[in-house]
């Protein structure tokens, strides 16, 4: 699969969604700072960056205190690495600075220690000639300084030191209770800042995130950004920003195949526009939308359907069941069924997903079921209906057509939306609904908005069988069937019946 995201070969990161962050990657021979709580993925960050390095040809140095070399290999095995290319200095056996005989002086034991680990660090820097470096971690020089005065003034020194050569220098942070929390006088030592965070929810799984503190001279992305920690690295998944992604393409309709259904909408939904479907449990909402689906892939156009809520392999037989075979679709590769596992996704990884489909596959179609399963896998992520309306105004730019299925809150009675603001998130809203006629439970279909253009404003009665989808007549001889209890004021049968003529 092709990158999404662009990637600078000289400076880069080796992570592409982060190099995407910073606009290419590090501005060389300067200071970073990477901070973050233990487990936040600081250690696998900082060899992917090393290894970036030595794939394109440069001397590369790992200085580690916290680690030994044993497990910093035990880490990069996990991830199917091998650190051939990488000088690892240990420092905790690389010296006997620590010994009882550096303790016996008239200098306090830590003003020797600290020196000492300095010089070994400038001896091993000019050995091994490095582009980039990572120390690993401030933690330690904090604590062999002691005095917070002394330690600060060491990682000037440091700053200064490397100033004066072709080195690219990543410091390593732990920000912990133990070390203080942040330290805000090291930011303003540094060019730029990067802080990883990891969140654990009531349920599921771990959370993480990161955030680019500040970045000298450089329009960074900000705000935060998910990613998570796979073998074989980082995953991140830069903030999706709508308005950078414009691109032209003429808003015809997408017909469904069905010619009732396509008069309701004037031709059927405009591309770039995104359709709600909304109604009660077994009203229909999935199938309606399947039958755009199938139309757009039988005229050969992507098509991705992200499942919360269904199994996609009852999804397929049902589709079956009503004269929709999927499975030749999805063999050809025209469409794609992606299970969402619940709790497992964050907001980020779900756009970044979207966004994948639609660079990589060209995606014309997308179809979400259902908004209520996207808000249920991420329940404690923060403001999950703004960054769906940005996801959906990305698609709309790119020329897609959105179907979101929305499941009211209750079967019958009176009409509840779940909480959705339908103007704010919605381009077209169809609205299905149960009533009864003649002793039997009868679906109605209906055009509640389509801000792209003209609409039908009738109610029509909907019914999907082993015909298919079929919508009848404007019901015109009911009155109240919204409220799920018509009434009957006409002469004629007005709805649609099983005849032997096929009619």
């Amino acid at each position: 699969m092709t990158n999404l995201f662009p990637v600078n070969t000289d400076l880069g990161t080796g992570i592409v969604g982060l190099d995407e962050i910073l606009m290419g990657g590090l501005t060389p021979r300067r200071l970073y700072l990477l901070e973050g709580a233990p487990g936040s993925g600081k250690t696998t960050l900082a060899l992917n960056f090393l290894l970036h390095g030595a794939a394109c040809g440069e001397a590369v140095l790992y200085v580690t205190l916290s680690e030994t070399a044993t497990e910093l290999r035990a880490v990069a095995a996990s991830h199917g690495w091998d650190l051939t290319g990488v000088e690892v200095f240990d420092l905790g056996s690389a010296s006997d600075v620590l010994s009882q005989e550096r303790e016996q002086t008239l200098l306090h034991p830590w003003e020797v220690e600290l020196g000492e680990v300095v010089k070994l660090i400038t001896d091993e820097v000019e050995r091994v000639k490095p582009r980039r470096v990572v120390f690993d971690s401030l933690s330690e020089l904090r604590l062999l300084a002691q005095d917070p005065l002394r330690y600060r003034r060491q990682v000037l020194a440091l700053k200064q030191y490397f100033a004066g050569r072709n080195i690219t220098v990543v410091l390593v942070d732990d920000l912990t209770a133990s070390t203080g929390g942040r330290d805000t006088h090291l930011h303003s030592l540094c060019h730029a800042v990067i802080t990883l965070e990891r969140l654990t929810l009531d349920f599921g799984a771990t959370r993480r995130r990161l955030l680019v503190q500040k970045y000298r001279g450089v329009a960074y992305r900000g705000g935060y950004h998910d990613f998570v920690i796979r073998t074989g690295g980082l995953d991140v998944f830069p903030r999706l920003v709508a308005s950078e992604h414009d691109t032209a393409f003429i808003g015809a309709p997408t017909p469904s195949g069905v010619n009732d259904l396509d008069s309701l909408l004037n031709g059927g939904p405009l591309r770039g526009t995104t359709t709600l479907i909304s109604g009660p449990a077994g009203a229909g909402k999935t199938t309606l939308a399947l039958q755009y689906v199938a139309a757009a892939c039988a005229r050969g156009e992507h098509a991705t359907i992200y499942e919360f809520d269904e199994r996609i392999g009852t999804l397929l037989l049902r589709a079956r069941m009503l004269g929709m075979d999927l499975q030749p679709f999805i063999d050809a590769g025209v469409l794609r069924l992606q299970q969402v596992d619940p709790a497992e996704l964050s907001p980020g990884e779900f756009a970044t997903m979207v966004r994948r489909e639609v660079a990589n596959r060209a995606c014309r179609m997308i179809m979400v079921d259902s908004i209520s399963g996207y808000l249920t896998a991420m329940p404690q992520e923060q403001q999950l209906m703004l960054q769906m309306h940005e996801m959906l105004s990305y698609l709309n730019r790119s020329g897609v057509v959105t179907f979101l299925i929305n499941p009211q809150q209750s079967l019958l009675g009176t009409l509840q939306m779940g909480g959705i603001n339908v103007s704010y998130i919605a381009d077209t809203v169809l609205m299905l609904r149960f009533f009864e006629a003649e002793g039997r439970i009868r679906k109605a279909l209906s055009v509640l908005k389509n801000r792209a253009g003209p609409h039908e404003d009738t109610i029509r009665e909907l019914r999907i069988d082993g015909q298919g989808v079929r919508v009848g007549p404007p019901l015109t001889q009911f009155r109240g069937v919204l409220t799920g209890t018509p009434e009957y004021v006409g002469v004629d049968a007005a709805l649609m019946e099983d005849r032997r003529d096929g009619c």
